[in-house]
């Protein structure tokens, strides 16, 4: 950049480079404004650039598709994918390395093709999917959360488990959400709490169902942390199936009695009834080598990579499926809860949504960097997470809803392999 701030006129023309710059302004840290002013800089010349340049169709390409989503904030196994398709269009290419990438490609959808046909015997068998008309049957979805956050090849198992929660958490939030009466949730947040199976006979029919399977399920789980790992963490996951069971009654109490909380209120609450929290406890059962300290730190004060990734859910979750939820009869989300509160347009409290979505990323990359007792493929699967929520919510409620994105996205990744080039 000049001494004005702006880019140098000897780099405007520069487009693989601006590309390049754009990508690395969204690793910036709270604070450092000179990249962040490049970005918007950067942008204005690369959107020009596709307005003007329709002959070099591989770069307009990656230009557009960085401009809707930077590769930091973006799925990594379906952006494996979309790179391979765009990649082959680039007269440049390295066949060997295109062959490779799209064996590799391959090789994994085959290993993600059995992670599933164990986990759709066990939703089968489990009997929830068919015994909740009420709640949404998505164990697809709930898998490529899982492929999405936990991409190593060899971890198959977590991905089983982790899909295996995934489950769990929708059927239960549908129950908070929809169907349960405010004296059945407030008896069954006290049942979870209490976690005694002997307390099962003080449900109505439809949640001995739930919570046997719950109970069952965490229980499972918690055996092969402690056969493998020799520790039990059965008061760990207590506390958090507790915790989320806890945010999702105040939001029921919330519905019932109209209360439009604020922003701030609103977030306090949210972050944790998304799920996030819990998804990552889960991984880091299966994913890591756990330790007290790692255990002690999500249970007591949830690591700020936690938070910031749940938060980071919740505000995409919003932006995508806050209409058809407010339809459905759910509580005001943080686009309502900021516009009833300041007074602005819906637009403007999306734009507002969308830079704390911005804010937290910022905080994401500062809090890698910092000594924290979690091994760095948790901290991967923690950044993954949020990126996955990304891509489910950019365009709509791609969890809740069967849409066409979706389910192309689930073809690609985990049905059609890739042909491989005559």
């Amino acid at each position: 950049m000049d001494d004005v701030g702006n880019i140098k006129s000897s780099l405007n023309q520069d487009f693989k480079g601006l590309l390049s710059l754009y990508e690395a302004s969204y690793l910036i840290l709270e604070g450092e404004t000179i990249l962040e002013n490049a970005r918007e800089l950067v942008a204005k010349l690369l959107k020009q650039y596709l307005k003007e340049n329709n002959d070099h169709q591989y770069l307009w390409m990656l230009v557009d598709h960085a401009l809707e989503l930077p590769l930091h904030w973006r799925m990594p196994r379906l952006e494996a994918r979309w790179f391979i398709d765009v990649y082959e269009k680039n007269k440049d290419k390295n066949p060997i390395i295109l062959v490779l990438a799209i064996l590799d490609y391959n090789i994994v959808q085959s290993i993600h093709q059995e992670d599933l046909r164990y986990v759709s015997t066990w939703w089968e068998e489990l009997g929830l999917g068919k015994r909740f008309n009420f709640a949404r049957d998505r164990l697809m979805e709930n898998f490529l959360w899982s492929a999405g956050m936990i991409i190593a090849p060899e971890d198959g198992k977590s991905r089983i488990f982790h899909t295996m929660v995934n489950a769990l958490i929708t059927v239960i939030d549908d129950v908070y959400d929809v169907y349960g009466t405010l004296d059945e949730l407030e008896l069954f947040t006290d049942v979870v709490e209490r976690w005694d199976i002997n307390e099962i006979h003080r449900l109505p029919d439809y949640m001995k169902i739930y919570y046997h399977a719950l109970y069952n399920s965490v229980n499972e789980m918690a055996f092969d942390t402690l056969k493998e790992q020799g520790i039990d963490v059965i008061p760990f996951l207590k506390k958090l199936w507790t915790d989320l069971c806890k945010a999702y009654l105040v939001e029921a109490k919330w519905y019932y009695t109209g209360y439009t909380p604020t922003l701030q209120e609103y977030i306090d609450n949210a972050w944790i009834s998304v799920g996030g929290s819990l998804m990552l406890a889960h991984s880091y059962l299966v994913t890591d080598h756990i330790t007290e300290e790692g255990l002690h730190n999500i249970q007591e004060n949830y690591s700020d990579i936690i938070y910031g990734s749940s938060l980071i859910i919740r505000l995409t979750n919003d932006l995508g499926t806050s209409p058809h939820e407010l339809k459905r009869g759910d509580i005001p989300k943080s686009v309502q809860c900021y516009m009833y509160e300041s007074g602005v347009s819906e637009e403007e409290a999306r734009e507002h949504i969308r830079k704390l979505i911005d804010a937290t990323w910022k905080k994401i990359n500062e809090d890698q960097m910092a000594k924290l007792p979690f091994s760095r493929k948790f901290i991967e699967i923690s950044k993954n997470i949020a990126r996955v929520s990304l891509l489910m919510y950019q365009n709509g409620d791609g969890h809740g809803i069967e849409d066409k994105e979706t389910k192309d996205r689930v073809l690609s990744l985990f049905v059609n392999p890739i042909s491989l080039p005559k």
